[in-house]
């Protein structure tokens, strides 16, 4: 990939597009960040020109689009040719690497995000016990990846990979929003080892200074 490629990633920060940041920065990828405030479809609703869905992150690389974190995670390694942060379908652990990969969102963060919305944001609307329940069903998918890491530093291939971006966000996410009680100590040390890297740290900084250039905030915690 040449040095001018430079797509566009709209996200606010902290959000679930904080994979996308930190795949881009783990790869080498500048990145045109437009960071927006939580919840755009809400808080900026021209976005929804850009995104029907409303949701975030958005990603803008010519005539491609795609809103889906983890996928992006994986398609700014491949296309920023960054080999060594995905598992290719010749190598053992590709079946882990892609079923890890998908976990992280489709298992993982999904009871986060209803936690979330009826434990925080909507708990006055009578929705607080549904979101505790939600809360609890996060803790108990976690058990995959604790049994995965009892033996290992990282999920595949005895290396970080976006396997690692989509569920270490994950963890990430839990301490942030009050589900810190359900991070068991191998999953405690496995998130520090991701958050120590430059990739996440440099991920962080620039989601930090692009949403104060806005004046936006994070979108959690």
């Amino acid at each position: 990939m040449t040095a001018s490629w430079r797509p566009t990633l709209f996200t606010s920060q902290g959000s679930r597009g904080l994979r996308a940041t930190w795949a881009a920065c783990e790869a080498g990828v500048e990145l045109d960040l437009h960071m927006l405030p939580f919840p755009p479809r809400f808080l900026k609703p021209e976005y929804l020109e850009e995104n029907p869905l409303g949701t975030i992150p958005l990603l803008v690389d010519g005539d491609t689009r795609m809103t889906e974190s983890c996928a992006i995670a994986h398609y700014l390694a491949v296309k920023g040719a960054a080999p060594s942060l995905v598992v290719s379908a010749d190598e053992p652990d590709w079946a882990e690497y892609l079923d890890f990969t998908y976990h992280a969102d489709a298992t993982i963060t999904f009871p986060q995000t209803v936690y979330l919305r009826f434990a925080k944001f909507e708990k006055d609307k009578g929705f607080e016990e549904a979101g505790i329940a939600y809360g609890k069903w996060f803790g108990k998918r976690l058990i995959k990846v604790e049994q995965r890491l009892s033996d290992r530093e990282f999920l595949c291939r005895s290396r970080f990979t976006v396997a690692d971006i989509c569920v270490g966000y994950a963890l990430y996410l839990a301490n942030r929003i009050g589900l810190a009680e359900y991070i068991t100590p191998r999953l405690a040390d496995y998130l520090e080892t991701l958050m120590r890297r430059d990739g996440f740290q440099k991920a962080m900084l620039l989601e930090k200074a692009g949403a104060e250039a806005v004046g936006v905030h994070s979108a959690v915690g």
